[in-house]
């Protein structure tokens, strides 16, 4: 039977990506939205390009909703094996102009949602001596990022939360891992005007952006057998733009 892997936020660039690739690699994947109406045509592009993704709306940042698509998956699915937590948005400004409510919106989004999902996931992944959790972070919250205190504060966050529940499963047979990718050549990034990307670019010391294929690759290596020895990790993957 093909194990079951959750990718939260799993629609944009880098998670259709990592959709993708975990369906290649033989798991029966399943994704979150949102917005209600972006999902239709999302599974039928992807479906077009032989691809059978599953899509549950979810409010990522109310816990009772988390708990609602859990029931859900494990009676829809099965037992979830693998857990992607790559929800995020941003809602950039300086400190002295940051609003309490985008303060809030982006630790929600991008930070409890990681308590949220994982929580109604990882007793199981324990019980059956198998499971990995990868915690999608960034860059910016390895270093930091001029008008961005709330995103960088959340996906930090991140890896703190990987660090603690590594060693709390370790021993029961589940990983617990954080990806800080870089800057990365999705649909969002490739709308920013060519002269303000020619001088991020100008940053990054292999001088290219990141494909989403990449970041997916490193997911399925952290999500199969061979990465059992593998826990608690903070991976970049940024070009050589930072290392820690």
């Amino acid at each position: 039977m093909a194990k079951v892997a959750l990718v939260t936020g799993g629609m944009g660039g880098i998670g259709t990506a990592i959709c993708r690739k975990l369906a290649d690699d033989g798991f029966k994947v399943v994704t979150t939205y949102s917005k209600p109406g972006k999902e239709t045509s999302w599974l039928s592009d992807n479906q077009a390009a032989g691809y059978h993704f599953h899509a549950y709306e979810c409010d990522v940042t109310d816990y009772s909703a988390c708990a609602a698509l859990a029931e859900k998956i494990n009676s829809e699915l099965g037992q979830v094996d693998v857990l992607v937590n790559n929800a995020g948005i941003t809602r950039d400004a300086s400190f002295k102009k940051l609003s309490k409510t985008d303060w809030d919106m982006v630790i929600g989004t991008n930070l409890n949602s990681v308590f949220n999902i994982s929580k109604h996931f990882v007793d199981g992944m324990a019980d059956r001596g198998w499971g990995r959790v990868i915690n999608i972070s960034s860059i910016n919250g390895q270093k930091g990022q001029f008008g961005q205190t709330n995103y960088s504060a959340a996906k930090a966050g991140m890896h703190g939360f990987s660090m603690a529940l590594a060693q709390e499963v370790a021993k029961k047979g589940v990983t617990v891992n954080t990806v800080s990718p870089g800057y990365i050549a999705t649909e969002m990034v490739m709308a920013v005007p060519e002269d303000v990307r020619n001088k991020i670019i100008a940053n990054i010391p292999v001088a290219r952006l990141g494909l989403p294929e990449e970041i997916a690759g490193l997911i399925s290596y952290l999500a199969s057998d061979l990465a059992g020895f593998m826990t608690g990790a903070n991976l970049a993957i940024n070009g050589g733009q930072h290392t820690c």
